[in-house]
């Protein structure tokens, strides 16, 4: 073994402010009853909306989301995909001969998405609106008062689209119907503004809402949701004595409930099996699905997805809601309120639970802690993936010996970062230029800024960042400000630096040892940054009797350096200024007490050249 390799597996073993004024968010009652024609895949819907107005300002117009609209050819989706072309996302595009071409604009008449409103009315009042394809525009017949509420009801019917992205009917599984972002919606209003964001088939943002749904739909079909199911007696799956009831038409009704949730979602199809379990501790999960041999796996996850529960309860903060659903119906995997929509067939069992992982830490990360994802969706994605990562870790230990959980995303951010196709991290969601940029801004980047985070300030301070994070904004709308506000307050250190630079910019780092020089009883080691984005710098040494000594050198922008860290107390030398290019220290060990030396022994550095990072002494 190598001097590098058990370096390695030695490590193996207050000032940003908040939104101005009080906080408040909205909040939003439906009651809807729904009438399924799953033979013409159409549905007729009603539904009353209670809508409260927590924020100062008086209201003169809401808005409301029509995602339907999209699901058809010459759509903006559609305009996107194909000014996009081959850098479009990939479940977007199909290949034709040469050529890659949108899915969207092949959609045939009968199976475009629509949402055809007929009336909408505010407190029996008839309103004026228009539809911007996604976005509809309702002006009021009454202002909105600050802290007060008002009703609306409306009718419409929807035609479901062919399922190109989330939605839809007859996906590639042979799910009937994907019921996700289905329903006229309000949209969310904050101190920015109304979330007005079209959709181009990426993320969502709503206010938390309740509701209660009837769904009329044929007697033989089974749902899965994101609710509670209020009536399982009367219709297929969920009760093995239950006795279906049916309208003269052969419909059964079938009665959601849901509390303080952003979304309501569920998927519909006549061959779904239900089963149920409950973690210790919460939730009560169900999984639904098509039994057979390519959702085989789905039989025996139940103990990981009981794992991940558990560590995701105990290590992030509670699951607030009674239970959550996994329903065989997506185009990939799609999280909504209390349930996520997912491919059904997967290889090995850790591909099925990584998937489940990721999807259910949502909860956390888009839905108790519910950003406008947006607009920031690195807060959601790349905080959702750090903890699918850190809990595949724990539940499903890698073979090889690593130098902590993330060292292979680690490096997989930095090698994408050489081909000089990144994006910064703070475009919106829909506004990257490249399928591919969007997913390394968002969900790449945005774990990589939470270990570099834990880099920076320590791993047990980020651990009580994150709680903290929850326990001071659950069931609220964050932003990144509110969470560096947190992690600033907890490690005292100023972190506004690198904020800006790792989310508004591309900038890179590159540190590396320029110089060794040998005295009888001491080592002076002169350090280089080669990149364009400051850090903080943890340099090591390993002694020829394999002993591990840590030093800091704290950036000067930091104010307050760390003083230990996942491998214990560390010696904090003198502050390296950030205009500064090199850094000489002495060290009191000799050539001949040393082994090894270098930077990052841990690996948590996303230092696009680390190669130059460690150095055998012999």
């Amino acid at each position: 073994m190598n001097r590098i390799a058990l370096i390695l597996l030695v490590f193996a073993a207050g000032l940003f402010s908040a939104q101005k004024g009080p906080y408040y968010q909205q909040h939003a009652k439906y009651k809807m009853d729904i009438d399924v024609d799953a033979e013409a895949f159409t549905y007729q819907g009603k539904q009353s909306i209670s809508y409260t107005n927590n924020s100062p300002d008086e209201l003169r117009v809401v808005y409301m989301h029509l995602y339907w609209n999209a699901f058809k050819p010459g759509s903006m989706m559609d305009q996107r995909v194909q000014n996009q072309g081959k850098l479009a996302d990939g479940r977007l595009v199909e290949k034709q001969g040469d050529q890659v071409v949108s899915r969207l604009a092949s959609i045939p008449k009968n199976e475009e998405g629509a949402q055809n409103i007929h009336w909408i009315k505010q407190n029996g009042k008839t309103l004026r609106y228009e539809i911007q394809e996604t976005v509809m525009k309702v002006y009021l017949a009454e202002p909105i008062k600050p802290n007060s509420t008002t009703n609306f009801t409306m009718q419409w019917d929807a035609v479901i689209p062919k399922q190109i992205r989330r939605a839809g009917r007859n996906n590639r599984e042979g799910i009937d119907m994907t019921m996700t972002q289905w329903f006229p919606k309000m949209a969310e209003y904050d101190y920015d503004g109304w979330a007005t964001f079209d959709y181009i088939g990426r993320e969502f943002h709503a206010p938390f809402a309740d509701f209660d749904i009837s769904i009329k739909i044929d007697k033989d079909y089974v749902i899965g949701a994101g609710g509670t199911l209020e009536n399982p007696a009367e219709v297929r799956g969920y009760q093995t004595d239950a006795v279906v009831k049916a309208d003269k038409d052969g419909k059964a009704i079938w009665r959601w409930t849901a509390k303080n949730i952003l979304d309501f979602a569920w998927a519909a199809d006549r061959d779904y099996t239900v089963k149920s379990f409950t973690v210790l501790g919460g939730p009560k999960v169900y999984l639904v699905y098509q039994p057979g041999e390519k959702t085989a796996l789905w039989e025996n996850v139940q103990p990981y997805v009981t794992q991940f529960f558990q560590f995701m309860n105990a290590t992030f903060g509670q699951y607030v809601w009674p239970s959550y659903s996994f329903v065989q119906g997506g185009d990939g995997g799609m999280e909504y309120g209390m349930t996520t929509m997912v491919l059904g067939e997967h290889k090995t069992m850790e591909d099925l639970a990584s998937l489940f992982f990721h999807e259910a830490a949502h909860s956390w990360y888009q839905q108790m802690l519910a950003t406008n994802e947006p607009m920031r969706p690195w807060m959601d994605e790349g905080f959702t993936s750090y903890a699918q990562d850190l809990a595949m870790y724990k539940i499903f230990p890698p073979k090889e010996s690593l130098p902590n959980p993330f060292a292979k995303e680690v490096r997989r951010f930095t090698e994408f970062q050489k081909t000089g196709r990144e994006e910064p991290a703070s475009w919106l969601g829909d506004h990257h230029d490249w399928g591919t940029a969007y997913s390394f801004a968002t969900y790449v980047k945005g774990e990589t800024f939470l270990i570099q985070l834990g880099y920076i300030m320590g791993e047990d301070n980020l651990s009580k960042t994150m709680k903290a994070y929850y326990d001071e904004w659950k069931m609220k709308h964050p932003t990144d400000r509110d969470f560096m506000h947190i992690a600033q307050r907890i490690s005292g250190m100023d972190l506004k630096w690198f904020h800006n630079y790792w989310i508004n910019t591309t900038k890179t780092i590159d540190y590396g040892i320029k110089s060794v020089k040998h005295d009888r009883n001491a080592t002076t080691i002169t350090l280089v940054n080669k990149g364009e984005l400051p850090m903080p710098v943890d340099f090591s040494i390993l002694t020829k009797d394999n002993k591990v000594v840590n030093y800091s050198i704290p950036l000067n922008m930091m104010r307050t350096p760390k003083t230990s860290d996942i491998y214990g107390p560390v010696t904090v030398l003198d502050y390296w200024p950030w205009t500064q290019k090199e850094y000489t220290f002495t060290i009191p060990y000799s050539k001949a007490q040393i082994a090894a030396l270098g930077i990052d022994f841990s690996q948590r550095l996303a230092d696009i050249n680390p190669a130059d990072n460690y150095l055998e002494i012999k």
